[in-house]
């Protein structure tokens, strides 16, 4: 979802204008952004915490070279998820596992059904009954269903 949309979405919640909903929720990111800067976190109740780390100067490696290289440290941004959003993220795990549960028993039955012998009493319950034929056509014609009587 891009900025664009989350204005769209909040202005025909709300009934402001997209314009004045755009000022607001720049406005709401400038604040954290300036809340980083100044105070390394920022706290948002059911939504997680911002953190501003310093990540420890440490030696690597060029993949493509294989040469040893220098990597200085520097400030990077942490978010740790709050509560209630883990709660939610934790719900989409279980439903997608019920899923994915749900299609394997799906495939399992399907599968045991295309391996199964035929039936002993020699009737083949997995196929439609032929309709009858009509005497007068000598034709196989589908049932009549007579609604009036």
């Amino acid at each position: 979802m891009t900025k664009k949309e989350i204005v769209k979405t909040i202005s025909e919640e709300i009934g402001l204008t997209q314009l004045k909903t755009k000022e607001i929720v720049q406005k709401t990111f400038d604040a954290i952004v300036e809340t980083l800067v100044e105070d390394h976190r920022i706290e948002l109740r059911n939504f997680g915490v911002f953190e501003v780390k310093k990540r420890a100067a440490r030696k690597a490696r060029n993949p493509r070279t294989g040469e040893k290289v220098s990597v200085p440290e520097k400030f990077v941004v942490t978010f740790k998820p709050g509560k209630e959003m883990e709660e939610r993220v934790r719900e989409l795990e279980r439903r997608a596992a019920e899923e994915q549960a749900r299609r394997e028993a799906e495939a399992a039955a399907r599968e045991a059904a295309m391996n199964a012998p035929p039936a002993a009493n020699g009737s083949h319950s997995h196929t439609p009954a032929s309709p009858t034929p009509d005497a007068a056509s000598g034709y196989d014609q589908p049932p009549r269903y007579d609604a009036g009587s």
